[in-house]
């Protein structure tokens, strides 16, 4: 389990304190408790109003004395650092330089803005909130939102906490290892050769995977499958190792922290080992995960995506931001797999979900403004529904079924411990522009329970959320714990995305959910999965009803009870988990985090074998050869069943799919002066490889070449090359003619599109040929400006520009980090960049037409300094291989992107070099840099 949590999550939420002397009526002590707690909320200022409850009675607490004689035993679960400040998101009219500018001058550092939200999440001075919040333009001030993902860990383990230089020194250490025992590059391969690595996870044996590819000669090839989760830590070790390729796609500054995300990218490997693989981090807000998941289909053309996230703030009612992300991508023909959680199910007696209808308990009249709430079915009367013991510690949500951002009824939930004492609480106000939530964390120690009391407004179908606790008798007997299924929610319950339940592949999970607990089930591995395979005890249940549609307006308008809205059953299926991978930490990996990434890689094999099936397809042909497990027929703790791919590639009737591309060719100036260089008014011949990269023989094979100017022209414009086999390619030639007038040393770019028999046909591509004799002159254009400081774990950077004139079009271009004397000294003055943490840091590039390539994004570790550093694409080490013993930075160094992509259009105009600081305590300062340019000589 990791956990991204800040106010109301897992980190920013202090636990409740231990509780003081007994009284002598608990109940009464709890009601006079709640009702201070809500003479506070009846006194909020306009000001205060805006600020989350707990952030609110937080600042009572430090300046009115009174404020914590009343409340005793609670606590806020506000995180105050030791300068005083906390994380909290922001929303406003507009999220613009203008409200970014003064946050920083309220002491707030920026952490991720979005302005198409209208939030902004930064950490700030607890003391400067009220400031903040007065703000005209600014509607609310919360607790920032905290989000989880599916792992499931020892609960009894201890929390293993290190420093970020540990955590590099660590990593370093690994990669050091990894790189002096990695396999010796062998012969190259085909496109159906499989490679899995070093270790191969039992869900492809379990899932019948390995069966499956020999006996439909499908890989996953033409597929690209992306994950989602918190980071990619040990990549490097994995793909040195041979666990994961080499071109693993990490999209720009979201490699994230942690490393759930490098595990589920070797599941992908290993059962579908020549798809693509791309990953970004869904671990810094609601909004940038959101963000990510469009980026992944809509810029990095991802098929298939997974993830293994629970953001707290996710509406069981509504689909929020991220569900609404998804609903984008599986429009555009994307398939979307998400972990269905580990919160555990009603059949199996892990449950803490509560949901129904709100009803009067009749109790607390004259102590409590409002209404208890009455958990009771039946004709007893129940105002607190207790947890068990084990769910200490845990995050607590209460939804009602209103609007997000619409809501106008209030409902309040508090934490009462065995002796009366409110230890946690969760009252915002709902005015009617608030969303319909409240959320606290569990405190320590046994005798809880939570009491929902709905403050004013009109009744509504609740959702009492214990995430990965449970509700159980209270050990005195006096109370019933009451639970029932429908934990999943949000967009792992989104209408096309396939939620996934887990199932052990092989040994069972090693540890008790809770005391007392039975036996965890095993799996069958070596053997495949049956009918008779037994789930996890922790996956979630469903189903999820849904009251409203995305833009907020209601499903059954006027009916907001238990018969109301629609219901969606989830999960769809169940996949494996507790299987091996390389990565520290999960050599065996549990929880629905494993069991997603399994399940998208079956379906990446099903769409290599049979392209093109749309989400409604896989849909019916996953859940139609689904193996139905315990209960008999669908059940919303498994859904249709465990998923086997040989079952599911019959089903679809794949077969070896031809993938034909065009690959680099090679030029031969035929007129002209004679020399090697193809020039303005000369021509040239082409030879063009076509490339077979798929599973199956190409057959009927031709390319269609076209220029992307009239001054450029391509004869023949088609040519056939016959049959190709997989893995094989084929040359034919074609001449290139310049016109008098074309363009010195604009490069040609030819887009190909090849047809051939199968589905994949066509494919379109563009190869680039270079034109013009290179100068050897090269020009310098260096910064002139002063030093400037890159602020600290801000995504927004700092950004120092350099006019470029009179070369056009560039031959080569290199890119410099400069100095005038190297060291690693703090501050150094003398270095191009000065920095205490240099893998904290990304810089990016951008030409003049927009075009921009990374030079370096989070590499180098704890060293100090880039200085004398040259970044050049034909360089023979890589900046991401940089470690910190490398420091000060210097030399020369291939960049993570490619420069040649900036020399598409003229060099002229101004360039951006733009660097941020993606991690907090390090600091340093942009101050010296160049590009180094060669145009062209005349023809």
């Amino acid at each position: 389990m990791t956990v991204l949590a800040a106010g109301a999550t897992v980190i920013a939420l202090a636990a409740p304190g231990v509780a003081t002397a007994a009284p002598a009526d608990p109940v009464t002590k709890a009601y006079e408790q709640i009702a201070a707690l809500q003479g506070l909320k009846k006194s909020l200022t306009p000001t205060e109003r805006k600020l989350d409850s707990r952030l609110a009675i937080e600042l009572r607490k430090r300046t009115d004395k009174a404020t914590t004689n009343a409340l005793p035993a609670v606590s806020t679960g506000v995180e105050v650092s030791r300068s005083g400040t906390t994380e909290v998101e922001i929303r406003a009219e507009k999220v613009g330089d203008d409200l970014l500018d003064r946050l920083r001058k309220a002491g707030a550092g920026i952490r991720f803005p979005s302005p198409s939200t209208g939030t902004v999440v930064v950490e700030a001075p607890l003391t400067a909130l009220p400031g903040i919040a007065g703000w005209k333009d600014v509607t609310s001030v919360g607790l920032k939102h905290g989000a989880i993902t599916a792992r499931q860990t020892d609960p009894a383990a201890k929390p293993v906490t290190e420093s970020k230089a540990e955590k590099t020194s660590r990593l370093e250490t690994a990669l050091r290892t990894a790189r002096a025992t990695a396999p010796k590059a062998g012969p190259s391969r085909s496109a159906v050769t499989v490679d899995q690595g070093s270790v191969v996870s039992e869900g492809d044996r379990t899932h019948a995977a390995d069966t499956a590819r020999t006996r439909y000669k499908v890989t996953g090839t033409g597929v690209k499958i992306c994950a989602l989760s918190d980071g990619v830590d040990s990549l490097a070790d994995s793909q040195a190792s041979g666990d994961l390729p080499a071109d693993v796609e990490i999209l720009p500054g979201q490699e994230g922290d942690g490393d759930e995300g490098t595990a589920m990218l070797e599941i992908l490997h290993d059962l579908a080992p020549n798809a693509k693989l791309a990953f970004a981090t869904a671990f810094t807000s609601e909004a940038s995960f959101a963000e990510n998941i469009r980026a992944l289909r809509f810029t990095a053309g991802c098929d298939i995506i997974v993830d293994d996230i629970l953001y707290f703030h996710e509406s069981p009612f509504q689909d929020g931001l991220i569900a609404q992300a998804v609903d984008a991508v599986t429009a555009d023909g994307a398939y979307f797999f998400s972990s269905a959680g580990n919160e555990g199910n009603k059949i199996d007696g892990t449950s803490g979900n509560w949901e129904g209808d709100f009803v009067d308990s009749g109790r607390g009249i004259g102590k409590i403004a409002g209404d208890a709430h009455d958990f009771d079915p039946g004709a007893g009367v129940q105002e607190f529904n207790p947890l068990s013991p084990g769910s200490a510690g845990q995050i607590v949500t209460l939804w009602w079924a209103d609007a997000l951002l619409s809501s106008a009824n209030d409902y309040d939930l508090y934490l009462i411990n065995s002796l009366g004492n409110v230890t946690g609480f969760s009252q915002d106000v709902q005015d009617g522009d608030d969303d319909p939530w409240e959320i606290l964390q569990a405190g320590t120690g046994s005798g809880q329970r939570l009491a929902v009391v709905k403050f004013s407004g009109a009744d509504r179908y609740l959702q009492l959320s214990a995430l990965r606790g449970r509700f159980v008798d209270s050990s005195d007997g006096l109370l019933k714990g009451f639970s029932t299924p429908g934990v999943t929610r949000g967009h792992s319950a989104a209408v096309n995305a396939f939620s996934v339940a887990a199932a052990p592949a092989a040994a069972a999970l090693p540890f008790d959910l809770e005391d007392g607990d039975p036996p965890n089930p095993a799996g069958p591995y070596p053997n495949v999965f049956t009918r008779q395979t037994l789930p996890e005890r922790f996956t979630s249940d469903g189903p999820r009803r849904v009251f409203y549609n995305a833009d907020g307006t209601p499903i059954t308008p006027g009916n907001f009870s238990s018969t109301g809205g629609t219901v969606r059953a989830k999960p769809e299926i169940t996949a494996a988990d507790g299987t091996v991978t390389t990565v520290p930490g999960f050599e065996a990996f549990y929880g629905t985090s494993a069991a997603a990434p399994h399940a998208a890689a079956i379906a990446a094999l099903a769409l290599s074998g049979n392209p093109g099936l749309s989400n409604d397809e896989i849909r019916a042909a996953l859940t139609g050869t689904a193996l139905d497990l315990t209960p008999a027929g669908y059940d919303n703790r498994t859904g249709s069943g465990v998923i086997r791919a040989d079952l599911l590639l019959r089903n679809t009737g794949a077969t070896p799919q031809p993938l034909v591309q065009a690959g680099t060719p090679t030029i031969t100036p035929a007129t002209g002066d004679g020399d090697a260089y193809l020039e303005p008014g000369e021509q040239a011949t082409v030879t063009l490889p076509a490339v077979n990269v798929g599973d199956g023989t190409a057959t009927g094979v031709s390319l269609v070449v076209d220029t992307d100017s009239p001054l450029a022209t391509v004869m023949p414009r088609s040519r056939s090359y016959g049959n190709i086999a997989a893995g094989a390619s084929k040359t034919r030639d074609y001449t290139l003619k310049l016109a008098a007038g074309y363009p010195l040393g604009r490069p040609v770019t030819l887009k190909v599109r090849a047809t051939f028999a199968g589905t994949l046909s066509p494919t379109n591509g563009n190869v680039a040929v270079a034109t013009g004799q290179p100068s050897a002159t090269v020009r310098d254009f260096a910064y002139t400006g002063a030093a400037i400081p890159v602020p600290d774990n801000d995504p927004t950077g700092v950004s120092a520009t350099v006019d470029v004139t009179g070369v056009g079009f560039a031959s080569s271009l290199t890119f410099s980090i400069d100095g005038t004397a190297c060291d690693t000294t703090t501050g150094s003055t003398t270095v191009g960049i000065d920095h205490t943490f240099v893998g904290d840091l990304i810089g990016t590039l951008t030409a003049p037409d927009g075009r921009s390539a990374t030079l370096f994004s989070r590499t180098g570790g704890g060293g100090n300094n880039l200085c004398q550093v040259v970044f050049d694409d034909t360089a023979a080490t890589p900046f991401a291989s940089a470690l910190s013993t490398n420091a000060p930075f210097t030399g020369t160094w291939r960049p993570n992107s490619a420069l040649s992509s900036l020399r598409q259009s003229s060099a002229d105009g101004t360039w951006t070099l733009h660097v941020a600081d993606r991690v907090g305590t390090d600091t340093g300062s942009l101050r010296a840099f160049s590009l180094h340019l060669t145009g062209y000589e005349p023809a």
